[in-house]
């Protein structure tokens, strides 16, 4: 139930190479643009009389900022892999699962109101575990916080697909130490670097496998 092969392989058998780059193209864009507008507003809102300290001032800013954003991704992964969900999951079932039919078309614009929710959402509770880092234990509380999260909203947006989100909730529910596991897994590669720019990707593709997995397992145990 830990399709590690299985993702790596559906990079090539899925063809999904392309919405990789295209992926990782995006979450660089997303970290330059948050770079480039807080550096922006710095420098409108910090004016110091002596230049070389103000221009220090803003590069310490967007330095700073770079790193943040990219320490983000965890919260922003969900919103980026939003834009390749529909593409990715229809390619991995083609080329896995031919036999499965959704029970529901997919709703680009729904789905991205319901992504922008959970990043602001993702991005508060983030905000909330700061203050453990001053007790030393705020990297350990973000990765589990992250692996909850991303488990779930990834599990139950492959699963939705197939029998809506209350169903895939429930699903998530009975097997939830399978789907946390997969959420820490995606909370780790969010971490490393370059991986990290393809993780909106493979986080789909897992969690299709885990969630056909649950249902291959579902079928024997009905036909036993």
């Amino acid at each position: 139930m830990y399709p590690f092969a299985k993702t790596l392989d559906s990079v090539t058998k899925a063809s999904l190479l392309g919405l990789m780059l295209a992926c990782a193209g995006l979450a660089v864009a997303v970290v330059i643009v948050l770079v480039t507008t807080v550096t922006s507003l710095t420098a409108h809102l910090v004016n110091l009389e002596t230049g070389w300290l103000d221009s220090l001032v803003n590069w310490i800013v967007g330095g700073s900022t770079g790193i943040a954003g990219w320490f983000m991704l965890p919260v922003l992964v969900v919103l980026i892999a939003g834009m390749f969900q529909e593409k990715t999951i229809d390619r991995v079932e083609r080329a896995y699962y031919p036999d499965e039919v959704r029970s529901q078309e997919p709703r680009f614009w729904p789905d991205l109101r319901h992504d922008i929710r959970f990043t602001l959402w993702a991005l508060f509770l983030n905000m909330l575990v700061l203050p453990f880092y001053l007790f030393g234990i705020g990297f350990i509380v973000s990765i589990a916080l992250n692996s909850y999260l991303l488990g779930r909203e990834f599990f139950e947006s492959a699963a939705g697909y197939h029998m809506g989100k209350p169903e895939a909730k429930a699903l998530g529910e009975q097997n939830r130490g399978t789907v946390y596991a997969g959420g820490l897994v995606i909370t780790l590669m969010t971490l490393m670097p370059v991986v990290n720019l393809f993780v909106p990707i493979l986080a789909i593709v897992w969690m299709v496998h885990v969630y056909h997995g649950f249902r291959k397992k579902t079928a024997g145990t009905g036909t036993a």
